[in-house]
């Protein structure tokens, strides 16, 4: 199996595991393998969208994220709570009460990455006014859903748009705003993002378009949840808070980032076999009347992230209360202009595809790959069952060819290799006899 060379949230346990193929039909880039009575995640594949630690009975897939520990090794901590973080506590009326609950157990300030979504959002709807972009344009907000199309729709790239992640604007405009107001150096500031899920961690160690992230970590929302809960309820009203907007804190759940940024013609869809579902239409070119497509990794949006307490139900219906309840300013008049011009909101760098599914870089040899795979995709029965430890049959074939496995570990091959053996030794055995 191939060793690891990126850096990857999700992890496995092998003394938990079970060997058991459940994760191999449930991920969307066929990224697991099971060698040996245990699971293995392919480096080059995985997207770290969660969808494994979702299903695993045993817990055996885990998201590695920070602790409160790690922050630490700085002078000063500024916490970046994603949006879904309100979600989190039923009832709560204000978003500043968990603001006021994070300085309290640490954090030296808060910036709230719904600000930083105001302003791609305001960056998003004057990018899209130019033609270059094909249609519909793709959100680059999910770094699961980007990196779901650097794998298996790498002709969509060009559809996505170079806007950088609200947690990445909101990081760069939290420590320069800090630094200024208590005179410090911008590497005496640790900026640790609240996460829904082990993508955004994976996105801030290997930063998808830019050459390093602006944040310095990710800190799980279920881990500071039992932390903050006690104080959110005894927390009061900051007469000197100044909130987002509600569309920022709508980035949330589904549709947030469309009705914010396009939502006369738009298409929001949430569930990663549900993106793939829309992204294939895409491709086959039966959207190209769409002009913005949102598309979540997970259900509900990133309420329903993996690395959430509440229900993702419940909490969505807690951000459309908080939402309805806010002020109905849009980003577009509510964001400074100068935020506009002062912070980079581009990415640095073109999206690039994932290389991983070609058979070998030389294109000779891989066409000679490709013929050995239909070769053996002849040979077997089809059933895409997972007991050889791939996850379909064309899989399997794959890995046969890249040297992971042999035709032998398909039972029902070997099944009926075995048969012919016992068939043979029965007319051995009768022929001695005579």
């Amino acid at each position: 199996m191939m060793e690891q060379t990126r850096y990857h949230s999700v992890r496995l346990d092998k003394e938990k595991c079970k060997g058991c193929t459940n994760c191999l039909r449930h991920c969307p880039t066929e990224a697991i393998r099971v060698r040996g009575g245990r699971a293995h995640i392919l480096d080059t594949l995985c997207i770290d969208c969660g969808e494994c630690i979702r299903i695993c009975d045993y817990h055996a897939k885990i998201a590695v994220t920070d602790a409160m520990e790690d922050t630490r090794t700085f002078r000063y901590k500024i916490a970046l709570p994603a949006p879904s973080l309100y979600g989190q506590f039923r009832g709560l009326i204000k978003p500043e009460y968990v603001l006021q609950a994070l300085r309290l157990i640490g954090f030296d300030d808060v910036f709230e990455v719904a600000r930083g979504a105001d302003v791609v959002t305001r960056a998003i709807r004057e990018r899209i006014k130019e033609p270059r972009f094909p249609k519909p344009i793709i959100s680059s907000a999910c770094p699961t859903v980007l990196r779901l199309i650097q794998v298996r729709f790498p002709e969509l790239l060009d559809h996505v748009i170079d806007i950088r992640q609200p947690m990445e604007v909101a990081a760069e405009i939290a420590r320069d705003e800090f630094c200024r107001k208590h005179d410090c150096e911008p590497e005496d500031v640790g900026c640790f993002f609240i996460t829904p899920c082990p993508a955004k961690m994976t996105a801030i160690r290997n930063p998808i378009g830019q050459t390093k992230s602006a944040l310095d970590g990710a800190i799980s929302m279920v881990d500071l949840y039992g932390l903050l809960l006690p104080h959110v309820s005894k927390m009061i009203a900051d007469p000197d808070y100044r909130p987002p907007t509600g569309y920022g804190i709508g980035w949330a759940t589904t549709r947030g980032e469309a009705t914010a940024v396009c939502p006369e013609n738009s298409l929001a869809v949430d569930g990663i076999q549900n993106v793939i579902h829309v992204l294939e239409e895409i491709e086959n070119d039966k959207l190209s009347d769409l002009t913005f497509f949102e598309g979540n990794a997970c259900t509900g949006g990133c309420v329903g992230g993996p690395l959430t307490f509440e229900n993702n139900y419940v909490a969505k219906n807690s951000i459309r209360k908080m939402v309805d309840a806010m002020p109905k300013t849009h980003p577009d008049t509510d964001v400074p202009s100068s935020w506009m011009t002062k912070y980079p909101l581009k990415t640095e760098l073109p999206f690039e595809p994932n290389g991983a599914i070609k058979l070998d870089d030389n294109l000779a040899e891989a066409m000679r790959k490709m013929k050995r795979m239909n070769e053996i995709m002849e040979r077997l029965p089809g059933y895409d069952c997972g007991s050889c430890g791939s996850p379909t049959c064309r899989a399997f074939a794959e890995d046969i060819v890249r040297g992971f496995c042999t035709e032998m570990d398909c039972i029902h091959i070997l099944k009926n290799k075995l048969k012919v053996m016992a068939e043979e030794m029965v007319t051995l055995a009768q022929t001695t006899r005579e």
